[in-house]
């Protein structure tokens, strides 16, 4: 069998469909860009019966952030093990099953019960796909991302029941599945890009390797997102969600992020992880006290923040490093990373803003929209043309 970079070097079709990140990221961000603004007009102009609070939760979550997550683990994965990568035709059918999903969402009340059928299928799809190449790769290490995927796609089944409480515990189980996946990818791929860096510039010392304060961390993610996806307005769940919350911003430390403070590509990943921690914070204050926390606070310091602020952060780099540019933070990529820490911050700040929340809401969704589309744009040409050749 020929070798994962020989079946990439051989590929001779179009160059979006050479890797997967090319086009999850490229559609990804245009479609994340879109979402945002669409609802919040519909909710306060009262525009299309399609466009409701749920559609916007669900292209979000099962929208943009599973295309990111599919763009990633396809790249990734013929890395981790070795195997033939995801690309050309078969690539092209996982894409039109995401556009698909789409579709069907945008056309639900036309379609009736076949809507959740046809959007349910790009992500057990995808979840196949990772457990097999995990599986004949022997790459037993990544186990616990294809049980995460799974939990993903399971998420967005539960999501479509015509049950009362479904669509809350699909939420819950899938912002669970993308906590966890940050924590253990994002545990990995920060301190081990950040120590890279620092390599180069001879700094030390370097961040800390793995052990007992990230087991540490992990596990009480594991155990706070399990009670908060069962029961999340109970004392235990909002203690266990702050204990976590505070393992990680200790782990995070830990990768001493302020030496790569002159590169914004790395520093970028400490900001993401750390909103990571910050969101288990205000999501263990809103169980204790949702008087005092609004539980939309801590959802969206985790989605707006850490999901946001994370996936560019991996979007830029990886579209960068795959594409043979410099690993430097350009102007266009510096004004994505301010503007989606905005977004963040402003629609955090909204609930406990009063009178001037839909000003604040109307200000973090053109700042979110500003950095996805802000990507699709000076992005691009990386993401849909051939990688330049070496001079």
């Amino acid at each position: 069998m020929i070798s994962t970079a020989a079946a990439r070097r051989a590929y001779a079709g179009p160059a979006l469909f050479s890797f997967g990140f090319r086009p999850f990221f490229f559609l990804g961000a245009i479609w994340s860009a879109l979402v945002v603004p669409l609802w919040l007009f519909s909710y306060f102009h009262g525009g299309s019966a399609a466009l409701t609070r749920e559609w916007h939760i669900h292209e979000m979550i099962f929208g943009f952030l599973g295309a990111v997550i599919a763009g990633f683990l396809t790249t990734a994965v013929p890395n981790w093990t070795g195997r033939m990568p995801v690309i050309g035709a078969p690539l092209a059918g996982l894409v039109s099953l995401w556009v698909l999903g789409r579709l069907a969402m945008l056309f639900q009340d036309n379609l009736g019960p076949a809507a959740a059928v046809i959007d349910s299928l790009f992500l057990l799809t995808f979840a196949a796909v990772i457990w097999r190449e995990v599986l004949a790769g022997r790459n037993w290490r990544n186990l616990p991302v294809c049980a995460l995927i799974t939990l993903l796609a399971l998420a967005n089944v539960a999501f479509h029941l015509p049950i009362g409480a479904a669509v809350d515990v699909g939420v819950r189980l899938a912002l669970g599945a993308a906590t966890l996946l940050i924590g253990l990818i994002g545990g990995r791929i920060v301190p081990s890009f950040t120590r890279n860096w620092m390599k180069v510039r001879s700094l030390k010392p370097e961040p800390s390797t793995f052990g007992a304060v990230d087991r540490v961390a992990l596990g009480l993610t594991v155990v706070s997102v399990g009670l908060w996806v069962a029961a999340p307005e109970t004392p235990v769940t909002g203690a266990a969600l702050m204990l976590a919350g505070v393992a990680h911003l200790v782990r995070l430390a830990r990768w001493r992020g302020w030496r790569a403070a002159a590169e914004p590509l790395v520093w970028i990943l400490h900001l993401g992880y750390g909103w990571l921690g910050v969101s288990l914070l205000f999501l263990g204050g809103a169980s204790l006290d949702p008087g005092l926390v609004p539980r939309s606070v801590g959802i969206h310091a985790l989605t707006a923040g850490a999901v946001g602020v994370m996936t560019l952060a991996v979007m830029t780099r990886a579209t960068r490093g795959h594409t043979g540019r410099p690993l430097a933070a350009d102007t266009s990529t510096m004004a994505i990373y301010l503007a989606i820490n905005a977004a963040a911050l402003l629609r955090v700040a909204a609930p406990f803003s009063g009178v001037g929340q839909s000003l604040l809401l109307t200000a973090s969704s053109l700042a979110w929209s500003l950095a996805f589309g802000g990507f699709a744009v000076a992005y691009g040409r990386m993401l849909v043309l051939q990688r330049p050749r070496a001079a």
